[in-house]
């Protein structure tokens, strides 16, 4: 059913949640696992966008990767194939292009990031990527335990 699944993610404990749900699904289906970091350059809230100094630029990259690196590894401990990207752009459009590109079967991703901003059930990222998407978008919501 599933062949290729995209775990966006940006460090946060929701974003593991998503990380931990969509590692598991891609085990379930063999699926392999793409993982993606997106440095917004076209936020909407001002302290959320990566500014145009190229040494900003590289330490957002430097992290994005390292993050990256972390979902890849951890798909493969599961026996999986797994994948990753940096990009930057708007984040939710990325996601979407990167999983058109990809030919991606479904997303996975929290409801809520490091944005800060309490949005009522989803965050304003997750709900234009399931608004826009192109493929079945699974939603993780965060528990405190």
């Amino acid at each position: 059913m599933y062949e290729n699944i995209l775990i966006p993610t940006d460090g946060s404990e929701r974003a593991q949640d998503a990380v931990d749900h969509g590692i598991g699904l891609a085990a379930a289906f063999d699926a392999t696992v793409h993982a993606l970091y997106v440095i917004e350059t076209k936020a909407h809230y001002v302290f959320t966008a990566a500014g145009h100094d190229p040494e900003e630029m590289d330490e957002y990259r430097t992290y994005g990767r390292g993050l990256v690196e972390e979902v890849v590894d951890a798909a493969v401990e599961e026996g999986l194939d797994g994948e990753g990207a940096v990009r930057s752009g708007s984040v939710a459009q990325e996601i979407v292009e990167y999983a058109d590109e990809k030919n991606i079967d479904c997303i996975v991703m929290g409801v809520q990031g490091r944005s800060g901003i309490d949005d009522y059930l989803v965050g304003s990222t997750t709900e234009k990527v399931v608004r826009t998407a192109n493929v079945p978008v699974t939603t993780v919501q965060h528990r405190d335990v």
